[in-house]
C-alpha cells in the first residue's frame, strides 16, 4: 500500500470535480435563501405581499441539491461526518453559505495544491 501525504487527497481529481458543483450550489442556495428571507419579509411584514410565495418550493429543491453536492465533496475529501453536517447546515443561515463556501474552497484548493 502506498503512503499518501497527509496534506493531499487520495484521489485529487475526484475532489476537484466535486468542488465545482459545491461552489455553484453554495452560491445559488445563498442567494436563494436571501430571496426566501425577502419573501418572508414581504409576506409577514407590513406589506402583506405574496409576490414571492412561489419561491419556497424551488428553494427547498435547490437546498436538496446543495446537500448532495456537499455530501459528494465531503466523501471525496474524506471529511468526518460532523464536518459534512456542519457545512450542510451552513445553507440554512443567511450569508453563512457564502462564508463557508469560501472557507471550504480555500481549504480544498490548498490541499489540492499540496
Amino acid at each position: 500500500m502506498t503512503q499518501v501525504p497527509s496534506a493531499g487527497y487520495d484521489n485529487p481529481e475526484t475532489v476537484r470535480k466535486a468542488l465545482t458543483p459545491f461552489k455553484v450550489m453554495a452560491f445559488i442556495v445563498g442567494v436563494g435563501l436571501l430571496v426566501l428571507v425577502l419573501e418572508m419579509l414581504l409576506k409577514y411584514g407590513p406589506w402583506k405581499n405574496d409576490v414571492l410565495a412561489w419561491w419556497a418550493m424551488p428553494h427547498g429543491f435547490l437546498y436538496m441539491i446543495y446537500l448532495v453536492a456537499t455530501f459528494n465533496l465531503g466523501t471525496a475529501a474524506r471529511w468526518p461526518l460532523s464536518k459534512i453536517i456542519k457545512v450542510m447546515l451552513a445553507g440554512i443561515v443567511p450569508f453563512l453559505s457564502f462564508w463557508v463556501e469560501r472557507k471550504v474552497a480555500h481549504e480544498v484548493d490548498g490541499r489540492l495544491a499540496a
